[in-house]
């Protein structure tokens, strides 16, 4: 197999990754901007109240879009990259350990876009700066 036909499946297969990844934080979003019940209690435990549940929505639903869109999707699955860590141990700090599992679940597939669209991300850094 050439490289070529190697790259492109490779390219296939992580927008595949990206457009399942995207969905998921959809639904991750929907979960804030619906007032959904587990979400609004997780919120009030936390203590930062629901203005800090809706701007994580946000971030969620930006970087869902971001996954989309061939430029951004790099930034994007950065940014949802610090915003899992910012899960994984806030579910370990203030909530049964076991609960940061799916954020860290989550945190694998998006680390590996983020790896892989990091020539994309430093284009796009290098073309906004000026």
């Amino acid at each position: 197999m050439c490289m070529t036909t190697l790259n492109r499946k490779a390219n296939i297969a992580l927008w595949v990754l990206q457009v399942l990844m995207a969905a998921a934080f959809l639904m991750a979003a929907a979960t804030k901007f619906t007032n959904y019940p587990p979400a609004v209690e997780g919120f009030d435990h936390i203590g930062f109240g629901r203005w800090f549940m809706y701007l994580i929505g946000a971030f969620e639903l930006a970087g869902a879009i971001g996954l989309l869109i061939p430029r951004l999707s790099g930034l994007a699955a950065l940014g949802l990259v610090l915003l899992l860590i910012g899960a994984v141990i806030t579910q370990l700090l203030l909530f049964a350990p076991v609960t940061a599992l799916t954020p860290a679940a989550y945190l694998i597939p998006i680390a590996i876009i983020a790896w892989s669209r990091r020539q994309r991300t430093s284009r796009f850094l290098r073309l906004a700066r000026y």
